[in-house]
């Protein structure tokens, strides 16, 4: 079973940047998708960022333009580089990998992320 584990979040004032990265324990080489979702207090968990095998990535409107997602195959690690945060970004984030189209995802433990002057 492979892990997950993210880190990189803290607090940060408003405008700030941010980098999450999420390890796996094994080869995310040849991994369907990969990304982040995140879950504010009182909300339901929302897509973040996702990037598939291909490379090709995919934003939810809010943080266009203002997150980046990548990935490191070598280091069987994936990124989320977050600039010009924002109070509304408030929340856990959760780093996902899923292996196959058909299978469920995997998930880390989350980090909180918190924007606030």
């Amino acid at each position: 079973q492979v892990q997950l584990v993210e880190s990189g979040g803290g607090l940060v004032q408003p405008g700030g940047s941010l980098r999450l990265s999420c390890v796996a324990s094994g080869s995310i080489f040849r991994f369907y998708a990969m990304g982040w979702y995140r879950q504010a207090p009182g909300k339901q968990r929302e897509p973040v960022a996702s990037i598939r095998d291909s490379d090709s990535t995919n934003y939810v409107d809010s943080v266009k333009g203002r997150f980046t997602i990548s990935r490191d195959n070598a280091k069987n690690t994936v990124y989320l580089q977050m600039n010009s945060l924002k109070p509304e970004d408030t929340a856990v984030y959760y780093c996902y990998a899923r292996i196959l189209p058909i299978q469920d995802n995997l998930w880390g433990q989350g980090t909180q992320v918190t924007v606030s002057s």
